[in-house]
């Protein structure tokens, strides 16, 4: 089968020797697959291992020949075993080689015969006879149908004369002999024929009109039986009915004749003979001529002449038959002769009934215009019209001053109109005949497909040839004539009929009735369509990818096509696409068809246009090594000259077309014709072009520059002056293309794509080895494309990509959307693209998260290290500045870890080649900067809090030192009270201990001198950090400060002044609100306020006392937020202003915080409240009653539990993230896209107009709030708040009895409870904060001995209860109001975690207000999936005040202005919108419904958001009107690239 030897296996570039007769036919067909014209001389290697010089004694030795084959017996069996697709193959590959092809085939087994009609069908060949050279033209024909005179040589007997050789001879020019027929001289051409005696072999002659180098005026066909005519008959009986002349070659003359005398011939017998043979004889000859009725003018006799001489008279002999001859039969009339005796014909069986469909469709019409005007309506001007349509959808060049948002309403209504007329054509009977063919069986389908092309071309040879003649000859010589050229190309385009057009037809059957509802009876019958021309490409027929006469793609078709395609393999349908792309004529069709043995259209003139592709399977064995199922080959049509381009804005086409087929390519063939420099330098422009878009989107195909009809091929060196030129030529390109597509940063060829002169340069010589038409292919040729076909192969080794279908048909979807736009747009992202950037972005915020998390879990370690440092001995003996000094240390050692740790998970993501990931090798660097930025805000934040942790202590060192003191002075008094007590010789009454401690406690006070801590004047501190803050500025905002006092600001609302700061909106269009832009800031003056307000009381909620740490935290929050929002562009004084407002509010609250914490902390105060435990401990000493039950309670009680519920309340912030990251719907929160997408769907489902007002107007509190309320919602579900809480709970708690148990086991040593206690706060140290007072307050009068045993199982027993008390207090499971306020209250605050993390940048569209979606925090350009109508946000036509439903999105491809402040009263091109914002990204709406979501936002709210915005309501399209909530679902998952 044909299908089985073009299978690419491992034998297709393999060179391995062949070493036994069953591997010389598959090597045989390898060459003859691609027109080698050695393909005959392949043998085993045994025969040739070592060459013999064969001396005397080596005379008698005969040669083994039973390891070798003669060619011709290979040849047949080969044509024996294969089926009719595959003989066609062969014959068109040796016609090619000008090898003989068998006319009449044996077969040794049934001794029948067969005529070749069906194999020979395809040859057509082009000449000139003598007569046209005055015209110039060339006649083509269809070889089969042809009516040259056919001569037959054959052998009676014996012959000395070598047949063959002779006719060789006859058929060649002496300067350019070929052997077309094989002779006993070539290589195993003597080796004894076994089967293919009885073959009737034919080649012919075709002159150029060139009469010095023709050696016959007119073309003549030539046919060699092989054997004697006695024994093949039947042969020779079917030679002389069909042929003009028959030449008997005999030396044999007085043998048996009888075969002649039985001959009833039409044609004339000539007889051929040697008179040097040593049995000839004159009379013999004579007697001969004279007994068989035998011309004597028609004896040919060879005298003492040398074979040149003999062929000249040959040749005079032939040349007369030509001229005189009346037996002219066709090949295809000569079936009838063949049936008559008994011949078989290969074109009985199926291939007549698919013979007859297909006349059924070509044998009825002569007009193609009209045939396809009547039977293929379809395609005609509707398909153009709509393709047209497409196209300006995208580019919008005829909007001029409309509203582009009606205009782009009108054309959908015109494309509704356009589709409603074509489903009004019912199915023509051709294409009902057609589509019938298709159904056939698979033999039968493939005949009639065939038969399909050769009748249709037959029909277009007709009517094309003198089109072409014509047309090529104004391109040649009259280039300036453009209008003729260009009527010419369109009656080339309308008179060419083709297999394509029939399957464009299809394509549009398909396409129409997918405009009508799902349930109609029309779609239903066209749903089976897509699968039969699946089948056709998995036949391997070429299926037409872009409709060149309408320069489209019919998405829908192929989608479909591809996607039966996929479904029919079983998925496994991996692909390796190679493209080949040149100027027309040079050749690109024939170098894949040599290449992959392949038979694209290979014509003359501009007649096939677009692009095919075609799938070739790869073997089995091979899949795996090419990572492949299928190659796909993607043939284009010629890219026009220069002149031409300017005809039909076909360059434009050009343009896009070179775009397309790279992007889907994995090694693109760039094919240059050495002789055509202007074309060369032109090809190269446009494929610059396309190379560097596809570097923009990630996709960098292999690229080769195959140089043909090289004539010196003698060294590669040779050309390397060449190959700097053309690498000289490529940068200068590379330059220029990178200048237009603003790439500025693309200097060389070699920035664009991988790219050796020396390897990626192939070198070919022309395809002729002589003057056509008689010039057999070159070897050279062949062999040059060989080598390269064996470097594709190797390329497609390398190939890192692992697509299947699927994906080639979503690159194709997005790749055609996006070259639809007048430039291709470089922010180009296809849903591929967003799925790996969705991916990158993903596993991105996986690691930024768990490098935050990891840092935060040490933060809380260190800062509880930091509020231990003199409680427990682990810190005793260094100062704080130590301590310190060594957490920074280890804090920036594990930030280097952790950055290093996301740079090498980036750098290995990038490494491995799944997931599309090239498609986002542009973002790496965002990310690699984005991890460094991490670690520097991470590593500020760490300092900022270490130092305020720091500070805090250190500000208590005064106020523990006084309490210290006191506490000591106390303890001193009772234990010399408690002495004097014990030493009285009275037992003493608990009434009379109680009087002498009340005695000794007042005495005590009295003599103690109490100071407490000096009072601040918080605002005074805090001007000062302002001023500092501010001192940079300059003096302009130095003096806005002149005269302020703090403690009289933020005491009114903050109002943003107007004047001066904006400038006024000028143009027509703009925002109702005239004092919108003050608002804007107005609104972010709040929010910065909001914020910082949260912020103080957090602070105040600690009830510490102030530091100057909380007011320069709180200016840093300011200043980050400030640079976060350049945009904002926040003016000197309103900065000045912002920040004395929000610290006025400051130090009135810290002021109340720090004075409420001196009231607290009143040393007095402190101590009279001590004085019930000093009581108690005095009065248990002196009873010497056990103290360990009391201490182990209050232990518990007073230190343990707060501690331990502030570590399970520090801890569970991240919890919560994880859990709302990595749980159920956790896909929401994974990126900023998918975080968008889950808001906007909740939207629409709720259809609240409060909501989407909300969410437009202010969209920071509106994010945080539905982040705040998701995350309760998750939270209460299955009591995971309370898991959560009981697992640390769980944790510390086994942590503390661990410790408790290892105290108790060395109670040797420990012989008190302070001590004991002492140590688990050691021990505990790292993870518990102890509550210094409460620790001070157990601690005093502990130092006898005590029973640590019993202290210890006490104190376990109060642990195991305050662990069941702790958890009946989180056991609220699914209370929202306790989740709420839990929430609120943590230190870590989930929902600012992920609000950072989701909401980005801050960045909005400038046009519309969309959210920036760009992952990691430094990202260079700004995008959103989805843009809106800027009416909702409240813009209106300032002359009528009505709403505007332009859409950014459509803007940006129109050709209207924008004006604002920016671009002053002249405005500035949409087209151009980056000259203002270079970081944003906003990419041309590629469908007419991808902002179809608030199309149906704003038609439902339209009423609404007039009345609220004072304006009238926006004049919304038709097409909006009727858009429903599905429509508006189904936009929003296609813009965020959701699945169904």
């Amino acid at each position: 089968m044909l299908s089985t030897v073009l299978e690419i296996n491992a034998d297709t570039t393999s060179d391995e020797p062949l070493t036994t007769m069953q591997s010389l036919p598959g090597a045989f067909m390898k060459k003859l697959m691609m027109a080698n014209v050695n393909a005959r001389s392949v043998k085993c290697l045994t025969t040739d291992q070592e060459v013999s010089y064969c001396g005397v004694d080596n005379l008698d030795t005969d040669t083994d020949s039973s390891d070798v084959i003669n060619p011709l017996d290979l040849i047949t069996a080969l044509f024996l075993c294969s089926d009719g697709f595959l003989q066609q193959e062969m014959v068109q590959k040796m016609s090619m080689c000008q090898f003989a092809v068998p006319l009449l085939l044996p077969n040794c087994d049934t001794k029948q015969s067969t005529l070749m009609l069906w194999a020979l069908r395809d040859i057509v060949r082009k000449f000139r006879p003598s007569s046209q050279m005055a015209t110039n033209a060339f006649v083509e024909e269809r070889i089969v149908l042809s009516d040259i005179p056919m001569v037959s040589f054959v052998r009676l007997g014996q012959s000395s004369l070598s047949k063959s050789q002779i006719l060789n001879k006859l058929l060649s020019n002496p300067q350019q002999y070929h052997d077309t027929f094989v002779h006993h001289d070539m290589e195993c051409g003597d080796i004894p024929r076994q089967i293919s005696d009885g073959l009737v072999e034919i080649s012919w002659y075709f002159p150029c009109g060139n009469r010095n180098i023709d050696m016959f005026t007119k073309p003549v066909a030539v046919a060699n039986l092989r054997g004697d005519i006695r024994s093949f008959e039947t042969q020779f009986s079917f030679l002389c009915q069909t042929s003009a002349a028959v030449y008997i070659f005999t030396d044999d003359l007085e043998a048996d004749f009888k075969v002649l005398e039985a001959e009833i011939t039409k044609a004339e017998l000539f007889l051929v003979v040697n008179s040097q043979n040593k049995t000839f004889r004159v009379d013999t000859l004579k007697k001969m001529i004279t007994n068989y009725s035998i011309n004597p003018t028609n004896v040919i006799v060879k005298k003492k002449q040398n074979d040149a001489e003999f062929v000249k008279t040959l040749q005079s002999s032939v040349g007369d038959i030509i001229e005189k001859s009346i037996n002219r039969l066709t090949i295809e009339n000569m079936a009838d002769v063949a049936h008559q005796m008994g011949i078989l014909v290969d074109e009985d069986g199926d291939c007549q009934s698919a013979r007859k469909k297909a006349e059924e469709i070509t044998s009825n019409f002569k007009d193609t215009m009209k045939f396809k005007h009547e039977q293929l309506p379809l395609q005609g001007t509707i398909w153009k019209e709509l393709s047209q349509l497409e196209k300006e959808m995208c580019r919008l060049r005829k909007a001029g001053d409309k509203d582009i948002e009606h205009y782009k309403s009108s054309l959908k209504r015109k494309e509704k109109e356009l589709r409603e007329k074509q489903y009004t054509f019912d199915m023509s009977d051709s294409m009902a005949s057609f589509i019938l063919g298709l159904s056939s069986s698979g033999a039968e389908r493939s005949y009639f497909l065939k038969w399909m092309r050769i009748n249709l071309d037959n029909l277009s040879r007709q009517n094309l040839s003198a089109l072409r003649d014509q047309y090529k000859d104004l391109c040649q010589h009259s280039p300036e004539k453009k209008d003729d050229i260009k009527d010419l190309d369109k009656q080339l385009s309308d008179c060419s009929l083709g297999l394509e057009h029939f399957l464009r037809e299809l394509g549009q059957l398909y396409e129409a009735s997918c405009s009508l509802p799902e349930s109609s009876l029309q779609r239903k019958q066209m749903e089976h369509l897509p699968g039969l021309c699946a089948q056709m490409l998995l036949d391997g027929f070429p299926v037409e990818l872009v409709d060149g006469d309408a320069s489209n793609i019919p998405l829908k078709w192929i989608s479909a096509v591809l996607t039966r395609l996929h479904t029919l393999v079983q998925s496994n349908s991996k692909i390796r696409v190679v493209t080949v792309l040149g100027v027309q004529s040079t050749g690109k069709s024939t170098l894949l068809n040599t290449m992959f043995g392949v038979q694209f259209a290979v014509s003359s003139g501009r007649c096939t246009r677009g692009a095919f592709m075609l799938l070739i399977k790869v073997n089995k064995e091979l899949k795996e090594e090419l990572k492949c199922d299928f190659i796909m080959i993607i043939d284009t049509e010629g890219l026009k000259s220069p002149e031409l381009a300017q005809l039909d804005d076909s360059h434009e086409h050009d343009n896009e077309l070179a775009t397309l087929v790279i992007g889907l390519s994995d090694v693109t063939i760039i094919n240059i014709a050495m002789e055509n420099s202007t074309e060369m330098k032109d090809i190269l422009q446009i494929v610059v072009h396309a190379f560097i878009r596809m570097k923009e989107v990630g996709k960098k195909p292999v690229c080769h520059f195959v140089h043909q009809n090289v004539s010196d091929m003698s060294a590669h060196d040779n050309n390397m002056r060449d190959r700097k030129k053309l690498l000289e030529q490529l940068n200068e390109m590379t330059q220029a293309a990178a200048r237009m597509e603003k790439q500025e940063n693309i200097t060389k060829f070699t920035d664009v794509m991988e790219y050796d002169p020396d390897t990626s340069s192939c070198y070919i010589p022309g395809l002729w080895h002589g003057t056509p038409p008689m010039a057999p292919v070159n070897a050279g040729y062949s062999e040059a494309v060989y080598g390269f076909k064996k470097t594709l192969m190797k390329d497609f080794i390398k190939c890192q990509r692992n697509d299947d279908l699927t994906h080639f048909l979503k690159w194709t979807q997005s790749l055609w959307k996006s070259v639809k736009f007048e430039k291709f747009i470089f922010s180009f992202r296809n849903s591929l693209v967003a799925d790996a950037y969705s991916k990158l972005c993903s596993e991105y915020n996986g690691w930024e998260w768990a490098f935050q998390k990891e840092m935060y879990n040490w933060m809380i370690g260190a800062e509880t290290k930091i509020n231990n440092i003199g409680m427990t001995d682990q810190n005793l003996g260094r100062s704080i500045g130590n301590v310190l000094n060594e957490l920074m240390a280890e804090a920036s050692e594990k930030l280097s870890l952790g950055e290093k740790e996301i740079q090498d998970n980036l750098v290995k993501y990038f490494e491995n080649q799944d997931g599309h990931v090239s498609l986002v090798e542009k973002y790496k660097e965002d990310f690699v900067s984005s991890a460094k930025t991490l670690r520097r805000e991470t590593e500020n934040t760490v300092r900022n809090k270490l130092q305020g942790a720091v500070e805090i202590k250190e500000g208590m060192t005064e106020l523990d030192n006084i309490k210290s003191s006191q506490a000591s002075t106390m303890e001193k008094k009772v234990l010399d009270l408690l002495q004097n007590c014990r030493q009285k010789k009275s037992v003493l009454s608990d009434k009379a201990l109680s009087k002498e401690f009340e005695n000794m406690w007042s005495k005590t006070l009295s003599e103690i001198h109490f100071k407490g801590l000096p009072k601040r004047d918080v605002s005074q501190g805090a001007f000062i950090m302002l001023r500092g803050n501010l001192s940079t500025r300059g003096s302009h905002v130095n003096s806005l400060l002149v005269g302020t006092r703090l403690v009289d600001c933020g005491k009114a609302a903050f109002v943003v002044e107007s004047g001066g700061l904006w400038e006024k909106t000028k143009g027509f269009m703009v925002h109702r609100d005239h004092d919108h832009r003050r608002k804007k800031l107005q609104d972010f003056c709040n929010d910065i306020i909001t914020q910082c307000q949260d912020f103080i009381r957090q602070k105040v909620e600690h009830k510490t006392d102030y530091h100057d740490t909380n007011i320069k935290e709180l200016l840093n929050k300011i200043d980050e937020t400030l640079q976060q929002q350049k945009k904002m562009k926040v003016g000197d004084e309103c900065e000045v202003y912002l920040k004395l407002h929000i610290c006025g509010i400051a130090a009135r609250q810290f002021q109340k915080m720090h004075d409420d914490f001196i009231a607290l902390n009143d040393p007095r105060k402190c101590l009279e409240q001590s004085k019930y435990n000093y009581y108690t401990d005095f009065m248990n000493l002196f009873h010497e009653r056990d103290q360990c039950q009391k201490k182990a309670e209050d232990f518990t009680k007073l230190c343990l539990r707060p501690a331990v519920e502030e570590y399970v309340t520090k801890r569970i912030g991240p919890d919560v993230v994880d859990e709302v990251v990595t749980g159920e719907g956790s896909e929401d929160y994974s990126t900023r896209t998918a975080f968008q997408f889950s808001i906007l769907k909740e939207l629409l489902t709720d259809e609240n107009y409060e909501k989407y007002s909300e969410y437009i107007h202010f969209y920071k509190t509106f994010v945080k709030q539905w982040l705040f309320d998701q995350i309760v919602k998750q939270l209460s579900k299955e009591s995971r708040l309370q898991k959560m809480e009981n697992k640390h709970l769980s944790n510390i708690v086994r942590k503390i009895t661990d410790n408790i148990s290892t105290v108790s086991k060395a109670a040797s040593t420990v012989n008190n409870i302070k001590t004991f206690i002492g140590i688990i706060c050691n021990m505990l140290g790292e993870d518990l904060a102890f509550p210094k007072d409460a620790l001070d307050s157990i601690m005093i009068l502990n130092t006898s001995t005590a029973n640590t045993e019993q202290f210890a199982k006490y104190l376990k027993e109060f642990v195991r209860e305050m662990e069941k008390s702790l958890a009946s207090v989180y056991d609220r499971k699914t209370d929202l109001r306790y989740i709420t306020k839990r929430l609120r209250l943590l230190p870590f605050k989930p929902q600012d975690k992920m609000f950072t993390s989701l909401f980005g940048c801050g960045e909005v569209c400038p046009f519309c207000k969309a959210p920036c979606e760009a992952g990691g925090k430094e990202h260079t350009k700004h995008f959103t999936s989805i843009h809106r109508p800027k009416g909702l946000s409240g813009w209106v036509n300032k002359q009528s005040n009505v709403l505007l439903t332009n859409i950014c999105s459509s803007s940006v491809i129109g050709n209207g202005l924008f004006i604002n402040g920016l671009t002053g009263d002249d405005g500035h091109p949409y087209k151009k919108y980056q000259t203002y914002y270079p970081d944003w990204i906003i990419t041309g709406d590629t469908s007419i419904e991808a902002s179809d979501y608030w199309k149906y936002v704003m038609a439902i709210f339209n009423e609404r958001i007039a009345k609220g915005t004072d304006s009238l309501p926006a004049d919304i399209p038709k097409d909006w009107n009727i858009l429903t909530a599905e429509d508006a679902m189904k936009s929003l998952k296609g813009s965020f690239n959701v699945s169904e």
